[in-house]
Order: C-alpha cells, then sequence, then structure tokens
C-alpha cells in the first residue's frame, strides 16, 4: 500500500533543504518541496509518501537526473532528519 498525504507532501514549503548537496544546493526555503526518494517510482508514479525529503529545487533536480546511489548518504541523512521533523508537526505517528 502506498501512503499518500497532502499535508506530508505541502509541509515542506518554506522549510529548509535537509538534502544539502555540496556545490548544488541553493538552501532557499521557498523553493523547497517534497521529494520523494525511494526506488519504487517512475515517469508518473510516485512512492509512498511517507519515502521522501525535504529538498531545495536545486538538490530535487539533481536527484531526479543524476543516480541517486552517489547521493545515498545524502538521502539517508535527509531522510532522518525529515521523519523527525514530520513527527515534530504530528504529521507521522507509530502506533
Amino acid at each position: 500500500m502506498s501512503v499518500r498525504s497532502k499535508k506530508i507532501r505541502e509541509s515542506a514549503n518554506g522549510e529548509a533543504c535537509a538534502l544539502r548537496l555540496g556545490g548544488i544546493c541553493n538552501f532557499n526555503p521557498e523553493t523547497t518541496v517534497y521529494a520523494h526518494v525511494g526506488r519504487d517510482r517512475g515517469m508518473g508514479f510516485k512512492c509512498s509518501d511517507l519515502i521522501g525529503v525535504y529538498a531545495c529545487h536545486a538538490c530535487h533536480s539533481e536527484i531526479d537526473s543524476h543516480s541517486r546511489c552517489q547521493y545515498a548518504d545524502d538521502i539517508n541523512r535527509a531522510l532522518e532528519e525529515t521523519i523527525n521533523k514530520l513527527e515534530d508537526k504530528g504529521l507521522v505517528e507509530v502506533k
């Protein structure tokens, strides 16, 4: 089952980029979106909204146009940061 949550996706608005790719990040929270980073994706198909990170436009474009393998450490760090923020905002809860 793939989780879909408009609240999770919209929670990225105004947030700092969690990816912060060296030499790429624009550090502009006005461009931050919720970027899906799961492997189960493709053209017109997104992975679960639980598998995403806050990413500025520049970082999002970079991971969408290149192999995500080269950014695995950055993506893992960003996933942890984003999940913690989602939990703090009350958007993710483990029962």
